[in-house]
């Protein structure tokens, strides 16, 4: 039988994971119940764990790949969020577009690197039993 690979995430990283949650959730919860101070303080610290999660695990391009999507995630949700808050979300942009909708960019980026990870990077990848019926 084949020696399956694992992926361990270490203790320290994993309480860095869960409390990136937290700030996330609290930047919601904050953002639902128009909470600006709260909701714009709580942008910086779940963007800037997002981007150290997907800095330390670099050297794994699925990892790399879903974190990095998180961070556009995060940054379109913030964005988006920061629009409602100035009150420019429903402002036109550019003919039918508004402000909100710019949050489409780095949302779409996310995507885009999803895209490339799942039907480039992975099929070709042999060590990926997600996709090769291992």
């Amino acid at each position: 039988m084949p020696e399956v690979e694992h992926y361990n995430i270490p203790l320290r990283y994993r309480k860095m994971e869960n409390l990136h949650i937290v700030f996330w959730l609290l930047k919601d919860i904050s953002w639902c119940i128009v909470w600006k101070p709260l909701g714009i303080l709580m942008i910086f610290p779940t963007l800037i764990i997002a981007i150290v999660i997907a800095f330390r695990n670099r050297k794994y391009v699925s990892e790399t790949a879903h974190n990095i999507a998180i961070v556009f995630w995060i940054s379109a949700n913030s964005y988006w969020m920061i629009s409602e808050f100035a009150g420019i979300d429903t402002k036109i942009f550019y003919g039918a577009f508004t402000y909100k909708h710019l949050a489409v960019i780095p949302f779409a980026i996310g995507i885009c690197i999803l895209s490339w990870f799942y039907l480039w990077w992975a099929p070709r990848d042999k060590k990926l039993s997600l996709l090769n019926n291992q």
